[in-house]
């Protein structure tokens, strides 16, 4: 029924903000300085800002250190991974002493490498933030009724085998958080949505960022918010999604059991399949990297969103401002494909 891409655009982008829920009232944060430190090249401000809701949001600005002028800015969207306990730490290092898990984790899904960190150095401006159930967005236990958290305390929550009963409480309890949501009107995406555009508010914000120029990214659950938010803010100028792009189909047949309930969105499927939602921002070009062995996927289906995305891009008119690239081997983002990803930004940020 549309021939007119900015007529399309427009029905569909509030479509799916009208079902994602977000809550309001919706206001750049005021964010506070807690430290400044140069580490490996880079100037790190670690700052903290307070949202409507939750604990307050702690987030890393890096930055190409004694760089002048303004820069493109990232906002680098960490992973799910199935650690709540951990946010903007998955995918950032400030000293030479990280915390062993992240050390693991980077080592198993990035090819042992803080990928923030690694852009940065490359002349951006990256933002890295906790969002919603997250790091220091998470659910605190003190907060939680003892007879859900089974009366577990936090004495030393830096322990790994009390971060590890944490991660097993929150996963054990993601439902509760999706119809507490539910309950109140809103959905998950809808509140990942919220935080995530406060957190590109803030990098729009900074003087050192050309606003004309801001990109996002993210691995996994990284990938789904890079998906979300470049669906719901003409802001993102360019985006790659990494290991997570699929149908709905997929998740419906095959695999919605593997994944988070960060994922869903009553209604919404019956007007936008899952990669139509990373093509509301059509025309600005996007990158989706795929992994042929990665267990929490379909190859049919992934090839299914390559195509549904291909046509989007085409229908519009640029269809070279879409690539998929599928690489083998598990769910990750390793060198390989971060060097793709920054090639991308490169090519639409900086060209």
């Amino acid at each position: 029924m549309f021939n007119n891409l900015d007529a399309w655009r427009a029905v569909a982008r509030a479509r799916f903000l009208e079902a994602i829920q977000s809550p309001g009232p919706a206001a750049t944060p005021i964010a506070v300085l807690q430290h400044q430190l140069e580490f490996d090249g880079l100037s790190i401000d670690h700052v903290q800002w307070q949202l409507p809701f939750g604990p307050p949001t702690e987030a890393l600005l890096l930055k190409p250190a004694g760089a002048r002028g303004k820069l493109p800015g990232i906002l680098g969207l960490h992973d799910h991974g199935g650690n709540k306990y951990f946010g903007l730490r998955k995918i950032t290092r400030m000293s030479k002493d990280p915390h062993p898990a992240m050390l693991r984790h980077q080592d198993q899904y990035y090819g042992g490498v803080a990928w923030a960190n690694e852009l940065a150095r490359r002349g951006y401006v990256v933002l890295v933030h906790d969002t919603f159930m997250f790091g220091s967005r998470r659910v605190r236990l003190a907060d939680v009724p003892a007879n859900i958290r089974n009366n577990m305390l936090e004495s030393n929550p830096e322990a790994e085998d009390e971060i590890e009963r944490y991660n097993q409480f929150a996963a054990n309890h993601e439902h509760i958080i999706a119809k507490s949501l539910f309950s109140a009107g809103m959905t998950w995406p809808g509140v990942f949505v919220f935080d995530d555009r406060r957190a590109l508010d803030y990098l729009i914000s900074r003087p050192e960022v050309d606003a004309t120029r801001i990109g996002c990214a993210g691995l996994s659950g990284g990938g789904l918010r890079t998906v979300m938010l470049s669906g719901a803010d003409e802001r993102i100028r360019c985006a790659c999604c990494a290991g997570m792009m699929t149908t709905w189909r997929d998740y419906l047949l095959n695999k919605c059991y593997t994944h988070t309930w960060m994922c869903y969105v009553p209604d919404l499927p019956r007007d936008l399949n899952y990669p139509e939602i990373l093509g509301l921002t059509v025309p600005n070009p996007v990158l989706v990297l795929n992994n042929r062995q990665d267990e929490l996927f379909t190859m049919p289906e992934m090839e299914s969103a390559d195509r549904i995305l291909t046509d989007v891009y085409r229908k519009a008119g640029v269809p070279d401002h879409y690539r998929a690239v599928f690489h083998d081997g598990p769910h990750k983002f390793d060198r390989e494909m971060q060097k793709e990803a920054f090639a991308w930004f490169d090519q639409w940020l900086k060209g």
